[in-house]
Order: structure tokens, then C-alpha cells, then sequence
């Protein structure tokens, strides 16, 4: 058995890894054992310090924690004993401390001990997410503290921030004037709305902050992953507006508190005069609220690790102050409650007067002059605490709602009505604003609001999935409890004209539920000013923080300044720019006016994370699988609509102004915002709403009414993927007006498994351009053997169910007379002959680069439209649409129709007129009459030299294949005169080569020396140009015009002249476009026609009607 003997001296605790003061819960794990195991049985220095990276030392206990002691006194040393043998090594660690009883070692696994949970409370923190690694980045010289997983649990993590945030100003400062003047059923009935509110918008928050981890910005982050950036930055910026004016309200809450009830000698203002009194506590109220935020700000900017220090201690106040009202409730019950009058309330006496009798008139002596409403009166006193065994909530059950300037009255006693109202020069108490219903609610909300605090630290939480829903519900239900439950207390135990005192003035000044608290007023006053001030703190750190992360999701480009700061993180720009918001709300000076604006901005956040909620689970989107069970979309759409009700009930105007404010950031961002794709909600509600439009589309075809061109645009590319013919785009942009379905498309010739790349190229190009002609649609990429496959592929696929083009764009084929390749023409009347078949419109605009931009306005003209054929009516209705379009709003309109020799000119306009008046469409219409006349020389020469055109064509026009082929017979015609001019001398070098190559059979030979010869060349040349010899040129003079062509052709040009005539200054002519011959033989011909037909015009659509009325006349 082999031995190993170890130095073992004393060491101090902290000098041990993972035993520092840092460890959570060293306390509690103090009686445990240690097991230390060496990993190798080889001999170990042990002069080597221990480090926690050599790898010798695993450490294993009953908990999977390293045993650590008390390190509480720095001196404490631990005494190592080490026992070794051949098999294993146990190293026991222990504590000079006294161990835990055995009784109480059991329950260590499940109940924290005391010091465990002082430790947790004094290290308690109200701070949103990051800000302690702000906080240990700001200490300057210490050493980084090694990376933690979290630790905190419900109780800590949530349920007290959201209890401190949601306790707030208006609980101590209005909840009992809003009793006192919306009596006990009224604002027991606020109270319950508002709650509602909280709790339904909690229960939407929890299942949305369970379905994956919320990182900084709480109901931001939610907001925008769940509804788009364009809803979440909206509604991200209205909820820091409200942050930041709730920031506002506790600062002038705390002035109130300071200059009303803790210093009133401080004011700076005084006014000499009892009107001016107003005046003065507003002024006083801006200068200390401005001198508060600055402090504030400072404070904040200097380190949240001292706004961190001082939240328990705010904590601990709203705690104080709740309950010493409820003490002060209880002990009401067993006293008298009388509240110390400021005078002698002793009525005068026939010999002399009291004090109170100074007040009202002007001398002591009994036949003074003294104020009328004083005279009318007589003088009562009443307990302003009576108590909870009283009976006053009997009076204090309805509300007594005033007007600005009323007097406080009890309503059980008579009053007198007199003609003139009482002066406030005089010790009255008035009403210093018009209450209401409505009025009572927007004050009120605030002091729900809070309930984020949780979810804004998610990234704190040891399990956040479960302790967010619970924290946040319970700190509600809580919440909501002591707000009930005050309502009642107040209304039992507190005189109503008490109740209405809004500033304590009928209570020798002081604060009205002070006088209810136990044991001294100043428990509440003093507790409700740091409570407040904490409030405001909070409120400064929290609103820098979303704004930040607004700005770095980079969603509003004008905010991305604020998303720097501090080498350390902290949002310093950020926090100026709230300073100066809260600014705006400190001068405004009124608590009571500063509520209902935060009241806007917290309602409508409330609103959108219930939208958001309610969104996700109609919509079943796969990722939606929160772990929060207990939502149901009703209860979102109910809490949408009390949010939505709240808002207009405490203030509509504010509403609305709430509303511009968030629809106008809404719609900044969805036209100069980043694009982001977040996964949200709005994109599948877009999806489930497009599939249901579309099924509703197949139900049948479109009314004549609804009719509208959607267009296929037809485009093509060069070599180097730009596109030909852009004007077709901006064309296609004027003729939609933003309106209606846009498809464009363009065909790429070849391999789809080799062209997939350009592919996609091309549809960049198509996109850009689309862009660029600010066309709204989709572009579509075909990859096809040939052009005309592709075409025909792309009129019959695109689209989708009921959202199908009807109308086919394309382009004009330029110079395609002196084309070497037939296949442009080709292709676009085989274009025409698939849009004929299936049945849709087409549209081709001749000398497209002609046609006026979207900036170029065409100045005062005409649009003309030669009415020949029918055609369901696209030629009135194009006209119409193209005047939609600034470009063309100052054209005017005008018909012209052919009348033939049987047709009565007078009567055919007449009836025009009246078919464009049924037609609601303004134009001048025109009659034109086309004689039968003889076949002029000019049309049979111009249909001669068509048919010999197009026959050379046929003789000459080559292939790319022929040219190739006709360049080889060149280079071995060359190859053979050569040979033939050098002899005998090339054989015998011939034959030497044949000697020398061996291999070479009779074959090649042949090949190579006899592909040409006279009689091929011959041959050839008879076959593929025949009109090179005489007699081809004879059979070509010799070609007698077919007599259809000859009629085809004396109708275009006698067309032709009638065009030119009326219509050379037109800015557009748009003609009935004839069909295609159904012989291809003809289509060269066909192509002839139409440039005769067009000839001289300089901006021509031809309209080819689907074969279905577009324009009726009914309604």
C-alpha cells in the first residue's frame, strides 16, 4: 500500500476559488460535505497553488455544489485533514462555526434561511434588464466579476418590482379625493374597470412573454415581434412617451407632497392675493420639478448602481405607507376620530365673538358687517375621521360631482342658495377643477399601470416562462385588493367634504389620508414623497433604456443617434432627450393634467399587446406554442376593447391626439424605415386575408362594374440584363394609377438547371426597375428553350386563382424589317394569337420611347380613340383611366367612328353622344365617312412590292445554321483553289503526309479534300437563292399581288390618311388592333398592315379587346 504525505496549512476562505462572498447561497449549504478526488494516483507537489484551471481537483456533493462556509469575518481559516490510501483520497472541509441543529437540516433544501433572505432583500434591485452590467461596468477599478446565471425568482424578479411600480402618486395624493367626489360605487366601479384592464392586458403579456425569451424593451420587443416594426415601433414609441411623462407626474407629485405638507415656507412665488394663488403654486411647481429632473437626470447619469441601492429603501416606504393606513383604519374604529380644528368653533355668545367670527366679518364687535354666505349659515361641528363603526359611507355611497369654483358642502345639511357666491377671499374650501365621471377615470389609471416591470427584466429570471404569468397576475390581484379595499375604508372611516378637500385645507393642511394613518401623519407624507421620488427615478431609467433599444433595432431612422452612449452602455443621448420630454410635462405644472396624457400612451400600449395576443392565437401561427395556458383570444379582444373604451372615456381628444401620434410614426416607418421580417403576426393575418380574398374570387367571375385592366407587362432584356423598353413600365404605372393587380415578367432562353442564377439576376433587374417606375406588383422570371414557349408558359400561369391578369402588355418589335432574325416578329404574333385564345386583352404601344414619363405632364391636347370594331368597350375605358393619371389630366377626349355608305352620319353621333353621356365619360365625338373608292395605284404598288418583299425574304433570309454552313463551303472552296493551283507538288506532299500520319482513312481523305465541288455549289445556290440567277428575278417581276392583300391594304392606307388627317396632333391615338391571319403563311404580310396602318402617327396603342364587356352603363 503506498502513502502520500501532504503539507497542510491554514488558509483563508476568500483565498479559496468558489468560495467567495459572491456565491449565492453560501449560507445555506454550509453543513454539507465536501468530497475531493484527485484524478491521476500519481504524486502530487501539493507546494503548487491551488488554481481553478490545473484539472486536478472535481469537486462533488449532495446538492452538485462545491461545500462553502460562512465567510462573513475575513480571518476565518478552515483546517484541511487529508487521509490518503492506495484507492482513494477524501479531502473533508469544515467550519469553525457551529453547524445547524439536525432539526432544521432537512427543511434547508426548500426554505431559505433568515440571513439568506436579508441578503436577497438588501441586494434587491427595481432596475430593467442590463442595467447591472451597466452598473458593475461603472466600477472603476474592480475587477470584472465572473459571469452569473441568474438567480432571481418570482417573488424578487417580479412580483415586487411590479408591486412598487404599480403603488404609485395618485393612491396617496387623488384615490381619496376621487372617492369623495365619485362616492363609494363609482369608484369602486373605476377601480374594477381599470383592474380589468391590467389583468386581461397581464394574462395577453404572459402568454406572449411565454411563447420565448424578451430581451430589454419588454413590451416593445413583444409589440414588434408579434405585430411588424411598423406597429412596434409606433406603439414602443408611444409606451416611452408614457414612461416618460409618468417620469413627469411622480416629479410633481413629490413637489406637491414637498411644498403642500413637508415645507410650504420653501416656495418661491407668493402670492399677495387669493386669486393669484394658483398662478404662484404653478410657478413653484415648475422650478422644483425642473430642479428634481435635473437632479434626477444627474443621478441616473452618474450610475444606476445608486438608483439600485435606493430601491429597497422606496420599497419599503410604499409598504410602510400601506399599512400604517390600514392601522390607521383599524384604530379609527375604537376612537372618536375628531380632527383638531383650526378655530374656535364656539358659537358667539350675546357678550362677545370667537375667532371664527373674525374670519367672515370685519370687526369683533356683534353688529359688524359680516359676508352674506355667513350669515345664511350656521355653524356645525363634525368629525372629519369618524370612524369605520360610524356609518358616514352611507353618505359617502354616491358621488357629488362640482364645478370649478363650488364650495365643499355636506350634503346631508341645509344650504343656502345665495344670489351672489361666496368670495374666496374668505377661509372657504372650493373646487378648483369641473370633475366628472370621465375626468375621474383618466387621473385614476395611472396608478395601474406597472405591469411590464416583470417582463422588462426577463434576462434576471432563473425560470422566467413561470415566473412572469405568476409574479405579474399576483402583484395585480394584489394591487387590486388594497385599491378596493381602500375605496371602502375611505368611504367608511373619512368625512365626505373631507374626502373632496383635495389638498387637505378643512385639515389644518394636512394630507387627507395622513390624517387616517397611524400613528402620525407624517408617515405617510414622508413615506408617499420618497415612494414618489423612487417612482420618478425608475421612470428616468427605464424610459432611456426603450428608447435605446427602439434605436438599435433601427426601424426609425431619425432615432439612431440615441442608440450609442457610454463606453459601458448606458444611453446617455437617450436619456437627454427624456429629460427634456419630462420638461415639457413639469411645465405643465398639474398633476391632474399630466395623468390622462400618460393615461393615452399606457392604454394604447395595453391595447396592441392585447391585439398582438388575440392575433397569434386566431391565427395559429406554428411558432405560437406559449407555456402559459390560462388566454383565451376572448379575454384580448375584451381587454382591446375596455383599453379602447378607457381611452375615449377619460379623453377623447387625447385620444385622437394619442392616435395621429402613433398612425403618423406608423406610417414614417412603413415608407423610410429599415425593412424588417420578424416573423409578426400582421404578415400571417396578411396571408390568412389574402387566401380568403382569393377563395372568395373563384366564386365566380368579376362584375362588368369591377372590371379593371390587370396587367401582364411583357419585357425584355439585353446581353447585359437591362431592361429594353422601360418606358413600358412607366406606362403601365399611368395607365394603373396604384390600382389593381401588375405582373412583369421577361423570359430567359435556355436551361432552367443552368440558368437559374441569371434567373434570379433577372428578377433583381425587374424588381429594381420597378422600383425605380414606383410600380406596385410582382415580376415573374420564366427560363425556356425558346421566347415564344416561355410567353405563352407566362400568359397561362400567372397569377393565382382569382387574381389573374386580364390584360397582356407588350412592346412594339422595333426594325423588324431590316432583322436578320424573323424570330422577333414571329414571336410577337404568336403572342397575339395565345392572348386571342385565351380570351384576354392586349395592349401595344408603338414608338414606346416616345410616350411621356411620369415626370413629363403632356401639356393641353387630346387623347383620340378611333372607334372601328367593338370591342367591349377597352377603347372608352382606357382613355378614361389613362385621365386618372397626372400625366395625362390635361388631355382631353375624343371618338371618332367610321361610317360607311349605308350609314346615317347624323344619327350615328347622336347615338354616340348619348352612349358616352350614359357612360358618365366627357368627350367630342366625331363621324367620320369612308366612300368606296377604286383601288388607287399607290395601294396596288405598295401590295406589289409587299408579296416581292416578302418572297425575297423567303429566298435570301438565311439562318444562323445557313450562314455557318455557307462559311464553311467559302473556306474549302479557298481550300480546294489552292490545291488546284499548285499541282503535282501538293500530291507528293499529300502523299508523304498520308505516309507519315499512317492512320488516316480513305474516309477522312475525302473529306477533307472533296467537300467542295462545282455541281454542290451549284446545287446550293439554286435551292437557297434562287433569286440570284435571272430566271429568279424573272419569276419575281412576274408575281401578280393576291386580290385579298390588295383589299387588305387599300383599307389600311385609306385608313391611314383618315388618321393622319384628323389625328396629327394628337398626344395618343388608340386603334382597334385587327386580329392575325389564321394562315401563318401571311404573318409578314399581317405585320405589313399594321405599320401601314400606323403610318405617320407618333404615339399609337393598339387595343385588342378580351372578348368580354369591360364598361357598362348601369351603376
Amino acid at each position: 500500500m503506498a502513502s502520500v504525505r501532504f503539507t497542510v496549512t491554514p488558509t483563508k476562505a476568500e483565498d479559496l476559488p468558489g468560495l467567495s462572498d459572491t456565491s449565492p447561497d453560501i449560507s445555506s449549504r454550509s453543513s454539507g460535505r465536501g468530497h475531493v478526488r484527485f484524478g491521476s494516483r500519481e504524486s502530487v507537489n501539493r507546494s503548487e497553488p491551488l488554481s481553478e484551471g490545473s484539472g486536478g481537483l472535481t469537486t462533488t456533493g449532495e446538492n452538485e455544489t462545491p461545500d462553502r462556509t460562512n465567510t462573513d469575518q475575513g480571518d476565518t481559516s478552515l483546517c484541511v485533514c487529508v487521509c490518503v490510501c492506495a484507492q482513494q483520497c477524501h479531502v473533508f472541509i469544515s467550519s469553525y462555526f457551529l453547524s445547524l441543529p439536525p432539526l432544521l437540516q432537512e427543511e434547508m433544501d426548500t426554505r431559505p434561511k433568515v440571513s439568506s433572505l436579508l441578503n436577497r432583500l438588501a441586494n434587491y434591485t427595481n432596475l430593467t434588464q442590463g442595467a447591472r452590467e451597466h452598473e458593475e461596468a461603472e466600477s472603476i477599478g474592480e475587477k470584472r466579476k465572473a459571469h452569473k446565471s441568474p438567480q432571481m425568482g418570482t417573488f424578487m424578479g417580479v412580483y415586487l418590482p411590479c408591486l412598487q411600480n404599480i403603488f404609485g402618486v395618485i393612491l396617496f395624493l387623488r384615490l381619496t379625493w376621487v372617492v369623495g367626489t365619485a362616492g363609494v360605487l363609482q369608484a369602486l366601479c373605476i377601480v374594477f374597470i381599470c383592474c380589468c384592464c391590467t389583468l386581461l392586458t397581464a394574462i395577453s403579456m404572459s402568454a406572449i412573454a411565454t411563447n420565448g425569451v424578451v430581451p430589454a424593451g419588454g413590451s416593445y420587443f413583444m409589440i414588434s415581434r408579434s405585430l411588424g416594426p411598423e406597429f412596434g415601433g409606433a406603439v414602443g414609441l408611444c409606451f416611452y412617451l408614457g414612461t416618460t411623462f409618468a417620469g413627469a407626474m411622480y416629479i410633481l407629485g413629490a413637489i406637491e407632497i414637498l411644498l403642500m405638507y413637508i415645507a410650504p415656507w420653501a416656495a418661491i412665488f407668493v402670492s399677495g392675493s387669493p386669486d393669484g394663488e394658483g398662478a404662484a403654486m404653478l410657478n413653484n411647481m415648475r422650478v422644483y420639478g425642473s430642479i428634481f429632473l435635473l437632479l434626477m437626470a444627474l443621478l441616473v447619469f452618474v450610475g444606476v448602481k445608486y438608483v439600485n441601492k435606493l430601491a429597497s429603501v422606496f420599497l419599503a416606504c410604499v409598504i410602510i405607507s400601506i399599512l400604517s393606513i390600514y392601522t390607521g383604519a383599524l384604530v379609527s374604529a375604537f376612537s372618536n376620530g375628531t380632527v383638531p380644528s383650526t378655530f374656535d368653533l364656539s358659537l358667539p355668545s350675546s357678550e362677545a365673538t370667537t375667532t371664527l367670527w373674525l374670519q367672515f366679518c370685519e370687526g369683533p364687535d356683534l353688529n359688524a358687517s359680516c359676508d352674506y354666505y355667513f350669515n345664511l349659515s350656521n355653524i356645525s361641528e363634525i368629525p372629519g375621521i369618524p370612524g369605520l363603526s360610524s356609518g358616514v359611507i352611507t353618505e359617502n355611497i354616491w358621488s357629488v360631482y362640482l364645478t370649478k369654483g363650488d364650495v365643499l358642502e355636506k350634503g346631508s345639511l341645509p344650504s343656502p342658495r345665495p344670489v351672489h357666491p361666496p368670495t374666496n377671499r374668505l377661509p372657504y374650501v372650493f373646487a378648483d377643477i369641473t370633475t366628472s365621471f370621465t375626468l375621474l377615470v383618466g387621473i385614476f389609471f395611472p396608478s395601474v399601470t406597472g405591469i411590464m416591470a416583470g417582463s422588462n427584466r426577463s434576462g434576471d429570471l432563473k425560470d422566467a416562462q413561470r415566473s412572469i404569468p405568476i409574479g405579474t397576475i399576483m402583484a395585480i390581484l394584489t394591487t387590486s385588493l388594497v385599491y378596493l379595499s381602500s375605496v371602502v375604508l375611505f368611504g367608511a372611516c373619512i368625512e365626505g367634504v373631507v374626502l373632496r378637500d383635495k389638498f387637505g385645507d378643512s385639515v389644518k393642511g394636512n394630507l387627507v389620508v395622513g390624517t387616517l394613518s397611524w400613528p402620525s401623519p407624517w408617515v405617510i407624507v414622508i413615506g408617499s414623497f420618497f415612494s414618489t421620488c423612487g417612482a420618478g427615478l425608475q421612470s428616468l431609467t427605464g424610459a432611456p433604456r426603450l428608447l435605446q433599444a427602439i434605436a438599435k433595432d433601427n426601424i426609425i431612422p431619425f432615432l439612431r443617434v440615441f442608440g450609442h452612449g457610454k463606453a459601458n452602455g448606458e444611453p446617455t443621448w437617450a436619456l437627454l432627450l427624456t429629460a427634456l420630454i419630462a420638461e415639457l410635462g413639469i411645465l405643465i405644472a398639474s398633476l391632474d393634467l399630466v395623468a390622462p396624457i400618460l393615461s393615452m400612451f399606457f392604454l394604447m400600449c395595453y391595447l396592441f399587446v392585447n391585439l398582438a395576443c388575440a392575433l397569434q392565437t386566431l391565427l395559429r401561427t406554428p411558432n405560437w406554442r406559449p407555456r402559459f395556458s390560462y388566454y383565451h383570444w376572448t379575454l384580448s379582444f375584451l381587454g382591446m376593447i375596455i383599453c379602447l373604451a378607457l381611452m375615449f372615456i377619460s379623453s377623447w381628444y387625447y385620444a385622437i391626439v394619442a392616435i395621429v401620434i402613433a398612425g403618423m410614426i406608423y406610417k414614417y416607418i412603413e415608407y423610410h424605415g429599415a425593412e424588417k421580417e420578424w416573423g409578426d403576426g400582421i404578415r400571417g393575418l396578411s396571408l390568412s386575408a389574402a387566401r380568403y380574398a382569393l377563395l372568395r374570387l373563384e366564386e365566380g367571375p368579376p362584375h362588368t362594374k369591377n372590371w379593371r385592366p390587370q396587367l401582364l407587362v411583357l419585357l425584355k432584356l439585353d446581353e447585359d440584363a437591362y431592361v429594353k423598353s422601360p418606358r413600358l413600365l412607366t406606362f403601365a404605372s399611368q395607365l394603373k394609377a396604384g390600382k389593381g393587380l401588375t405582373i412583369v415578367g421577361t423570359v430567359i432562353t435556355g436551361n432552367y438547371l443552368h440558368s437559374y442564377g441569371e434567373a434570379l439576376a433577372a428578377e433583381q433587374t425587374l424588381k429594381h426597375q420597378m422600383d425605380k417606375e414606383k410600380v406596385k406588383g410582382f415580376c415573374q422570371c420564366i427560363v425556356a428553350n425558346k421566347a415564344r414557349e416561355g410567353i405563352s408558359h407566362m400568359i397561362q400561369s400567372s397569377g393565382l386563382g382569382g387574381m389573374r391578369h386580364n390584360t397582356v402588355v407588350m412592346g412594339w418589335p422595333l426594325a423588324w424589317r431590316q432583322s436578320e432574325d424573323p424570330q422577333s416578329w414571329k414571336t410577337f404574333i404568336n403572342t397575339v394569337r395565345v392572348t386571342t385564345a385565351a380570351h384576354l386583352a392586349l395592349l401595344v404601344p408603338k414608338n414606346i420611347s416616345l410616350f411621356p414619363g411620369n415626370s413629363e405632364p403632356c401639356a393641353e391636347g387630346y387623347i383620340d380613340v378611333w372607334w372601328i370594331v367593338h370591342d367591349g368597350g377597352m377603347l372608352m375605358l382606357l382613355p378614361f383611366l389613362l385621365r386618372q393619371h397626372k400625366v395625362w389630366r390635361k388631355c382631353a377626349m375624343r371618338i371618332f367612328t367610321v361610317a360607311q355608305m349605308e350609314d346615317n352620319s347624323i344619327q350615328m353621333k347622336k347615338d354616340l353622344a348619348t352612349f358616352l353621356y350614359h357612360l358618365r365619360i366627357e368627350a367630342d365625338v366625331e363621324v367620320v365617312e369612308m366612300h368606296n373608292s377604286d383601288i388607287s395605284a399607290y395601294t396596288y404598288e405598295r401590295t406589289l412590292m409587299m408579296e416581292q418583299r416578302s418572297q425575297m425574304l423567303r429566298q435570301m433570309r438565311l439562318s444562323k445554321s445557313d450562314r455557318e454552313k455557307e462559311a464553311q463551303l467559302v473556306k474549302d472552296r479557298n481550300s480546294m483553289l489552292r490545291l488546284t493551283s499548285i499541282g503535282s507538288d501538293d500530291d507528293e506532299d499529300t502523299d508523304g503526309g498520308r505516309e507519315r500520319d499512317g492512320g488516316m482513312s480513305a474516309s477522312e481523305n475525302r473529306r477533307v479534300h472533296m467537300t467542295w465541288t462545282k455541281e454542290k455549289a451549284l446545287q446550293y445556290r439554286a435551292t437557297h437563292s434562287g433569286c440570284s440567277t435571272p430566271e429568279g428575278f424573272r419569276d419575281m417581276l412576274s408575281i401578280r399581288p393576291d386580290h385579298s392583300n390588295v383589299r387588305r391594304m387599300h383599307t389600311a392606307v385609306k385608313l391611314n390618311e383618315v388618321i393622319v388627317n384628323k389625328s396629327h396632333d394628337a398626344r395618343l391615338v388608340l386603334l382597334n388592333m385587327p386580329g392575325p391571319p389564321r394562315n401563318p403563311a401571311g404573318d409578314e404580310n399581317y405585320m405589313e398592315f399594321l405599320e401601314v396602318l400606323t403610318e405617320g402617327l407618333e404615339r399609337v396603342l393598339l387595343v385588342r379587346g378580351g372578348g368580354s364587356e369591360v364598361i357598362t352603363i348601369y351603376s
